[in-house]
């Protein structure tokens, strides 16, 4: 079973290598990527099977025992993370196909995707909190290359708030490890939870969540830690875009739920309630940045802020039936969120802007494309019977039952003002006609790299598989509520955790 967990790891790596090597044959390097992302997601699904029939997976690298070797570890929720992570390789692998400029292809795109996706795999898959940090690192270093591959001008400027916020986070996340370890002794995850559950040194150990909450709070774009990323998300290319807003801000969520379920729940009173109220001011301002934005990716970005929001909420209530809700709702949000990134890319193909104002006809042109970007917009919103309506009515009920009326009653004025930006889209995008005296495409839209017609075949296949997948959630929830309640159960059951990595018997 460890290859199971060594493999999310070495595909990506190997893939990259392998493709350095062709470095001066760009096809290769095209078909090595899809290849590479869906190995990566068949290991995912293998590792999200035998930890469904099996129970939690551990490996120790080197046969050096827990807490003083390298740990690998795959509960329920790092699987389910790791299968998302593959998912999303591969659709951003195969839109990039025919959406990417040869000259950012020349420079290593498909390499650096995949060692993007190592560092996201890592995270989610290890079992100390040192190398959570490297793994974020390896992360850092390849989305800020992929951010500024290209060197346009928007993309310089984006990348630097990007990556001085991120390097500040960084510090910050170091700073506090270093603390922990000088008075715990230990980083492994499960070593940490028992001493620090011994409950000694209270006040260090509650200035320490606060350092790590503000560290992934960056790191996640929680209020009032978000700016960098509408800043920086709208700049590069759209595949690059659609990854960032499907996984990146995700690892910051996954971090924070981690340590607040398995570490720091001495104060749960301060902590949580705290989470709670950041996950209120994260959802309500990030939908007003998005109604008052008239580009469309920026308004896509600052969605992802206001629904990180939801995903906090869940760790916030903290009872078996929010964590669930929330592992849902991260689930749901990483494929609609990506896929209306990339349907913002193929717009943009068709209009050459993606200015709203400018925008227009797009129904009459191509109601097929109304249909796609209807179906990720509208589960955004909370519409039933898709995978967001779901997510939203497990969260809302999970307030009620513990009584936290005005944070749900804020979930749901958020819902509602979703809708009205992904509204505004659909009007100014795609119903009203397109502007008068203004040329055809707006901007003069480059010519698909690769074919016209095989392009958009390339583009709107990843798009149809996502928002197909989507509509099954929807349509059939239930097998996603197992696997996330399976997960809030394990979260919320430390102990399970702490003697798999151990090798404690009950």
């Amino acid at each position: 079973m460890r290859v199971l967990l060594v493999l999310p790891l070495l595909i990506p790596l190997l893939t990259a290598a392998v493709s350095l090597l062709a470095w001066r044959w760009v096809p290769v390097q095209r078909w090595l990527a899809v290849l590479g992302a869906t190995a990566l997601l068949a290991a995912g699904l293998a590792l999200l099977y035998t930890v469904r029939h099996h129970g939690i997976q551990v490996a120790q690298m080197g046969d050096w025992p827990a807490p003083f070797g390298i740990t690998l570890v795959a509960d329920m929720l790092s699987a389910v993370m790791v299968v998302l992570v593959g998912l999303m390789g591969l659709a951003v692998t195969f839109y990039s196909l025919s959406s990417m400029d040869a000259r950012r292809e020349v420079f290593g795109y498909y390499p650096l995707l995949h060692i993007l996706l190592m560092g996201v795999s890592g995270a989610f898959l290890t079992g100390d909190i040192f190398n959570l940090y490297v793994w974020f690192e390896v992360m850092l270093i390849a989305s800020f290359v992929l951010l500024t591959l290209g060197g346009e001008r928007a993309q310089m400027e984006g990348a630097l708030k990007y990556v001085t916020l991120n390097l500040m986070a960084s510090a910050i996340f170091l700073a506090a490890v270093g603390i922990l370890y000088g008075v715990m002794g230990t980083l492994n995850f499960a070593d940490l939870s028992r001493k620090l559950h011994a409950g000694t040194q209270p006040a260090i150990v509650t200035t320490l969540a606060m350092m790590f909450l503000v560290a992934f709070g960056i790191k996640a774009a929680v209020f009032p830690l978000f700016f960098w990323l509408p800043a920086s998300y709208h700049t590069p290319p759209i595949a690059v875009s659609a990854i960032f807003a499907g996984l990146l801000t995700k690892v910051g969520v996954y971090a924070l739920i981690r340590v607040f379920t398995l570490l720091f729940v001495q104060h749960v009173d301060y902590t949580h309630t705290l989470l709670l109220a950041i996950a209120g001011l994260t959802m309500g301002t990030g939908v007003l940045g998005a109604l008052a934005q008239h580009e469309l990716r920026r308004i896509l970005s600052f969605n992802i802020v206001s629904h990180i929001g939801y995903m906090i909420l869940g760790l916030g209530l903290f009872t078996p039936a929010a964590l669930a809700g929330s592992v849902f709702y991260i689930v749901h949000h990483i494929i609609v969120q990506t896929n209306l990134f990339l349907v913002s890319g193929v717009v943009h193909r068709l209009r050459g802007t993606y200015e709203l104002p400018r925008l227009g006809g797009l129904y009459r042109s191509a109601p097929f494309l109304g249909l796609l970007f209807m179906v990720p917009a509208m589960s955004l919103a909370g519409m039933p019977p898709l995978s967001g309506f779901w997510a939203k009515l497990a969260l809302v009920k999970a307030g009620f039952e513990t009584e936290q009326y005005v944070v749900i009653i804020t979930a749901l004025g958020v819902g509602l003002l979703t809708l009205v930006s992904m509204t505004k889209i659909w009007t100014e995008a795609f119903w009203k006609p397109w502007p008068a005296g203004q040329s055809f495409p707006a901007d003069g839209a480059p010519d698909p790299p690769h074919g016209t017609t095989g392009g958009m075949a390339l583009l709107l296949g990843p798009i149809v598989a996502l928002a197909a997948l989507t509509v099954s959630i929807g349509l059939w929830p239930e097998p996603l509520f197992a696997l996330a309640q399976q997960a809030a159960d394990e979260l919320l059951q430390p102990e399970l955790y702490i003697r798999a990595v151990l090798r404690e018997t009950p």
